[in-house]
């Protein structure tokens, strides 16, 4: 059995718009006793926006400074600005070229540059396209083909570790655990190279409200609908299923028309992390770290105040991916990864004061620390 290393890290996306040169973001990050960063393009290193020459200055000064700080930059990490488009998945191909080709590979680059990893999650699928399964097969497939080149190209690159992040509603996949180990072994595929995931901690507050209904909802909704000519709060999936329960469509029609729209159905095990991290942290060589009650994804700090209505634990954590470990290889899935970097991703508010949101990380640190206290040490002595 070969259990992989741990090393904490964080993400500097809580320096946004507060420390913003690497010399500062460096020091908030060494005193609070972590050596590896999660470099967001958020925080002053986005191509989208910053100058090309800017970035080369950029990385040349953390080069410079890393060393300085006792830091390393373990992965790059895309941001909100990516977050809010269609991006690879756009419905007008020349948008999605233009995220994977001059967004994507220049970010790539970078990391070429640093020596490190590369993450991110930047593409959606509208809901006209969730509306047509044909439709979505085809915007899904050439999805994964764009995630494939970019594999490929990493891999030429000898890029550390590549890969996706996991989300939560069915418009932004992977939201599954069926759905994100279909599209790992999909990517590797077609590229022939290893393609990851990014599990996060509070990524699974959403699954449950997509669930398939059985007969007893349906017959909720339906009744719910007499009652008041509304559906609120009520998934059931395509859009035409709320038409033809106005239209008075029996119950046997109803459920036969879910066939065609499973991508649109999570299970109950996927709003549970320790899934997650049971079934698929070996594919995942950086996990974010948030505190959540379970309902929703705020980006909590690891703080007493936090912890005490938290799911989140060190233990838990840790166990659940020395679980994982424990099973064997999964078949088509990308090689195991031997470094799993628990990267703390705290947000920092726009009105919080710069002084709160240092305990806030100096906290999380501390509780982290209680459970790695050395970086690079294997989970199983962990």
């Amino acid at each position: 059995m070969k259990y992989p290393k741990i090393y904490l890290s964080i993400d500097n996306c809580f320096a946004s718009k507060r420390w913003t040169r690497p010399e500062d973001w460096m020091r908030v990050i060494a005193e609070a006793g972590i050596h590896y960063v999660e470099a967001s393009a958020d925080n002053e290193c986005d191509p989208l926006y910053m100058d090309d020459s800017y970035l080369r200055s950029w990385t040349e000064d953390i080069r410079k400074q890393a060393p300085e700080y006792g830091i390393k930059i373990a992965n790059l990490y895309s941001g909100h600005g990516t977050y809010s488009t269609l991006g690879l998945a756009h419905t007008d191909r020349r948008n999605a070229d233009k995220m994977l080709f001059g967004w994507l590979c220049r970010m790539l680059n970078t990391a070429w540059e640093l020596d490190c990893g590369l993450g991110f999650f930047c593409h959606a699928f509208d809901q006209a396209t969730l509306q047509n399964p044909e439709l979505y097969r085809h915007a899904f497939d050439e999805l994964t083909e764009r995630l494939a080149i970019l594999a490929a190209r990493s891999s030429k690159l000898n890029i550390p570790k590549i890969g996706v992040e996991q989300m939560y509603t069915p418009h932004q996949v992977p939201w599954t655990i069926d759905g994100a180990k279909e599209l790992l072994r999909d990517v590797k595929r077609r590229s022939d190279s290893n393609f990851y995931l990014t599990i996060d901690t509070g990524h699974q507050c959403g699954q449950h409200k997509f669930l398939r209904p059985d007969r007893e909802m349906l017959k909720q909704a339906v009744d719910g609908f007499g009652k008041t000519g509304r559906f609120d709060g009520v998934w059931l999936g395509p859009e035409k299923i709320y038409d033809m329960i106005c239209d008075g469509v029996s119950f046997d029609e109803l459920e036969k028309t879910f066939e065609a729209y499973p991508y649109l159905f999570a299970e109950k095990r996927d709003g549970d992390i320790y899934e997650w991290l049971r079934e698929l942290a070996p594919y995942s060589p950086v996990i974010h770290l948030q505190q959540t009650d379970g309902k929703k994804s705020a980006h909590l700090p690891f703080n007493d105040v936090c912890n005490t209505s938290g799911i989140i634990t060190g233990e838990s954590v840790l166990n659940a991916i020395a679980e994982a470990y424990e099973k064997p290889h999964e078949t088509g899935m990308p090689d195991r990864c031997e470094a799993i970097y628990l990267t703390l991703e705290i947000f920092g508010g726009t009105a919080e004061l710069p002084v709160d949101i240092e305990y806030k990380i100096k906290d999380s640190a501390a509780y982290w620390r209680k459970f790695i206290p050395e970086d690079g040490v294997t989970i199983d002595k962990l």
